[in-house]
């Protein structure tokens, strides 16, 4: 019998990460070796690609049924680009540059040729491949990022870009600062006695939309006690062993949500009525209701690129995974 190794995965998938949206990013970042004119060089390649972006939102070219986010620099024109505050993402496998940069065109008024999309829409729409959605996760982060932090936290001040984008300097007090990403655990918690889970209903998802509970890791706290302490927050459910199961850059604006299962070790929910419209357990019947749009309630959950999803979806393939 083979020798087991401490990172063997026995189901459903070996690495569910990889089945989220957002998660296809594979440029090579060079983070660490970055001139200060790395993004002029890059500007001046003659295969640099770029992605443009108006007030958050990813301008793509598009004829008849055919989107694209990649523009030469020649195209952005008469777009208002900003390229002072472009950001080098990195470089493509045949050393292709990928540039970030902000536009000043009105994403609202009516362009023949051009389309403008958020992160969600491009999520659920599927209107780009998954590469191209995990290159954009890293732009909108990096824009969003640099564009929050313009003034030095320590003294006020001016900050200026370094690196391309990965690296803000204040301007007097010399104080560094780099990219943040804010962790997010997003929890399935199941009553594994019943066979149910635990899905809640905020205030602002679509209508019939329940999902797994989440919230913002806290200052010293782990993943297992913030999944702990948001469940009972939100459901007044407590919670025993904690597994990780997937995680998802979310770019809206630098999040990164951490995917876990709760085992419940109580039943009684009390919901918390400001955060909650409602919050209910659901047999593995009535999950599997909701995936196929087939519940009596008209109930549904999340798209399938999103985490909350796999973490559902993977708890109705268990039982077959093992």
């Amino acid at each position: 019998m083979p020798k087991s190794s401490m990172f063997d995965v026995l189901s459903p998938h070996p690495e569910p990460s990889s089945l989220v949206a957002f998660a296809g990013n594979r440029i090579d970042r060079q983070s660490e070796h970055r001139p200060d004119d790395c993004v002029e060089v890059a500007l001046k390649h003659h295969s640099v690609h770029l992605f443009a972006f108006a007030r958050g939102r990813l301008a793509l070219k598009h004829e008849e049924q055919v989107l694209d986010p990649l523009f030469a620099p020649h195209e952005l024109m008469d777009l208002e680009p900003d390229w002072e505050n472009a950001i080098l993402l990195g470089f493509e496998e045949n050393g292709e540059p990928r540039v970030a940069v902000p536009v000043g065109i009105d994403p609202d008024v009516a362009l023949e040729h051009l389309k403008f999309a958020d992160g969600r829409t491009l999520m659920r729409e599927e209107l780009i491949g998954e590469t191209l959605l995990g290159e954009f996760a890293q732009a909108s982060s990096l824009l969003s990022w640099n564009r929050g932090s313009r003034y030095c936290g320590r003294c006020g001040s001016e900050t200026r870009m370094e690196a391309g984008g990965y690296r803000r300097r204040c301007t007097s007090c010399d104080t560094q600062y780099f990219p943040r990403t804010d962790p997010v655990v997003i929890m399935l918690t199941v009553d594994e006695t019943g066979d149910r889970a635990l899905l809640g209903r905020s205030y602002h998802f679509n209508p019939g939309m329940y999902s797994c509970l989440a919230g913002f890791l806290e200052p010293g706290e782990t993943i297992e006690q913030a999944v702990r302490r948001e469940t009972f927050e939100e459901s007044g459910i407590e919670v025993g062993a904690v597994r990780y199961h997937a995680s998802q850059p979310w770019p809206m604006p630098h999040s990164l949500m951490i995917g876990c299962y709760g085992q419940a070790e109580s039943l009684e929910i009390k919901r918390d009525e400001a955060e909650l419209e409602d919050c209910r357990w659901f047999t593995r019947d009535e999950v599997k209701a909701m995936i196929e749009g087939t519940h009596r309630e008209e109930i549904n959950i999340p798209v399938s690129g999103a985490v909350a999803y796999r973490l559902i979806q993977d708890w109705i393939d268990w039982p077959a995974g093992e």
